[in-house]
């Protein structure tokens, strides 16, 4: 593709998710070579659907996505743009119009792409174009009802909001029960996404007061359920709730016409009630529901009719096996769920877990990165693949894994900590203190990424700076033990043991860990108090699955000061 100017787009909402951004890729992906395409398959499918050569899917989905996804897409696209701007011969230029007025996807997608492509030769430029008024879609309900749930399949849910409030403005529950539902619904579907569960409660309290439709209510009874299950306060007063909004849908299902309709879905809202059970410690009655619902569902069904229904009650149930501490039979519930629903991401995570847990690292590395590729580009994927890379030694590709997590979620803790210490191992000071402090812009006063940097001030030899940092963390989560215990080996250092012990004593208050006691170890037999010191010490070489290093550290130390004892 030859370079210079890229031409323009418009970016408006009133064209949808992703709008001026999707026709962008649709016209640079002719040139792109196959395999980076290949490679970008599902973001940009996701986000340019012209792209996607297969046929639309007939079936509704039965899952919707976390609104997270579309950071994830951003990423990969992201990524995508820059791979295919690296080809080409000199500086271009792309511009994007009413960038203003464009749609939360496109102004997400937009901002990856600028923060990727800064000093490459593609030159994005934003143009804010005024406000103006393009063409509105067709506002005939059976119109807006489709584009709503092509919003919902896709997981766009400020696009799914707009539309389903627009469809409520048209017509009342009076005029047209069966679209003023559906927009309803879908409107507190993309509520309760967007983390606004108590909006999404409060329509289907108005639904219960403006139709005695049963059906509606059913469904009503389910959804205000699942919210409560869900997304509010998860106390015993909600559980309580949920529990009983769930036997009412159940109720109201045994009035489906349609035998096997009913079935399937009194099946489905009982598991809700398994769910339920589960939470409450109530497992093996949790296991004969979902058990019951199997032997029903799959005795109603044709051979391969509905596979993702039947993979989810597989998955509750692997779910329920694991609570339970039966990893073989959740495993194996696993493998027929991954056979059944090969497309769902959640799922390989799920499984690489035990993978991981039963010490099989390649099998575990394989799940996640195809949970990576299916998400795509799912951040706590790619953090528990950065954590295998580093249990093999591989440094360099965990980095790299961390730093992906990170560009997708800037604020995930973990990866930021995991990434901090990395760097701290490889003694490469500045740029772990860096990305403690780019993790502490996302997360202002993070007490763990207070904690963090503390560590890393004190590797500096700033123990002054170092002791504010971790006095402030511990300030802000007492109950942190790895603020006391990193304050405690500063002060220490610093030559004040008394007032490293008491750090030390309110760390081994909070936690029988192995490495404040053998801190604490450590400062008694400075102060001569042996016999108590050869106790800690005891204790903490009793710890089941010690590291090998600290193992060797506390059979050393414990036999000084069994010494140092008899001496006296």
């Amino acid at each position: 593709m030859t370079v210079g100017d890229f031409g323009s787009f418009d970016c408006h909402r009133e064209r949808g998710p992703y709008a001026g951004v999707d026709a962008f890729l649709a016209r640079i992906a002719p040139a792109v070579r196959p395999r980076l395409v290949a490679r970008h398959q599902v973001e940009l499918f996701a986000v340019a659907p012209r792209l996607d050569p297969r046929p639309p899917a007939q079936e509704q989905p039965i899952r919707f996505h976390p609104a997270r996804r579309t950071a994830c897409l951003a990423y990969g696209v992201a990524e995508f743009v820059a791979a295919w701007a690296q080809t080409l011969s000199g500086p271009a230029t792309v511009r994007f119009e009413h960038t203003a007025e464009a749609d939360e996807t496109t102004v997400e997608l937009l901002h990856a792409l600028t923060a990727r492509l800064d000093g490459g030769p593609l030159r994005l430029i934003l143009d804010d174009g005024g406000t103006v008024e393009p063409p509105r879609m067709d506002t005939a309900p059976d119109a807006i009802r489709t584009a709503l749930g092509d919003s919902l399949a896709r997981g766009f849910y400020h696009h799914a909001q707009r539309l389903a409030q627009r469809g409520r403005d048209l017509l009342s529950p009076q005029d047209d029960l069966r679209n003023w539902w559906a927009y309803t619904t879908g409107l507190a579907t993309a509520l309760s996404a967007l983390d606004r569960a108590d909006e999404a409660l409060r329509l289907y309290d108005q639904t219960r007061m403006v139709t005695d439709d049963r059906r509606t209510l059913m469904s009503a009874a389910y959804s205000t359920a699942m919210l409560y299950a869900r997304h509010l306060r998860p106390d015993a007063q909600d559980q309580s709730r949920a529990r009983d909004w769930l036997e009412q849908a159940i109720t109201l299902a045994a009035g489906i016409e349609d035998p096997k309709q009913r079935l399937v879905t009194t099946v489905f809202y009982e598991q809700g009630i398994a769910l339920l059970d589960s939470r409450a410690g109530e497992h093996a009655r949790a296991l004969r529901l979902v058990d019951d619902g199997l032997s029903r569902l799959e005795g109603a069904l044709a051979p391969g009719e509905r596979p993702q229904d039947v993979a989810r009650l597989y998955h509750n149930r692997a779910q329920v096996h694991l609570a339970l501490g039966d990893r073989q039979r959740a495993m194996s519930d696993l493998d027929r769920v991954v056979a059944r629903d090969p497309g769902n991401s959640e799922y390989y995570i799920d499984r690489a877990a035990l993978h991981r847990a039963a010490g099989r690292t390649r099998a575990a590395s394989r799940d996640y990165d195809e949970a990576i590729r299916l998400g795509p580009h799912l951040p706590e994927a790619y953090y528990n693949r950065a954590v295998i890379r580093q249990e093999q030694d591989r440094p360099g590709l965990a980095a790299e894994d961390f730093g992906r997590a990170l560009a997708i979620d800037p604020g995930h803790l973990d990866a930021r900590v995991a990434l901090v210490n990395l760097h701290l191992e490889q003694r490469a000071l500045d740029r772990a203190e860096a990305q403690a402090r780019d993790g502490l812009a996302v997360l202002p006063d993070e007490p763990v990424l207070l904690c963090t940097l503390g560590l890393v001030r004190s590797e500096h030899g700033d123990l002054a700076g170092a002791d504010a940092l971790l006095t402030l963390a511990v300030t802000r989560a007492p109950e942190l033990v790895e603020a006391w215990t990193n304050r405690a080996a500063v002060r220490f250092e610093q030559g004040d043991v008394t007032a490293a012990l008491a750090d030390l004593d309110r760390a081994v208050a909070l936690s029988q860990a192995p490495v404040p006691l053998y801190n604490r170890g450590a400062a008694l037999a400075r102060l001569g108090r042996w016999d108590e010191a050869v106790q800690d010490l005891t204790v903490a070489l009793a710890q089941p699955e010690l590291d090998r290093s600290l193992r060797r550290d506390l059979r050393a130390e414990l036999t000084r000061c069994r010494r140092a004892a008899a001496r006296r």
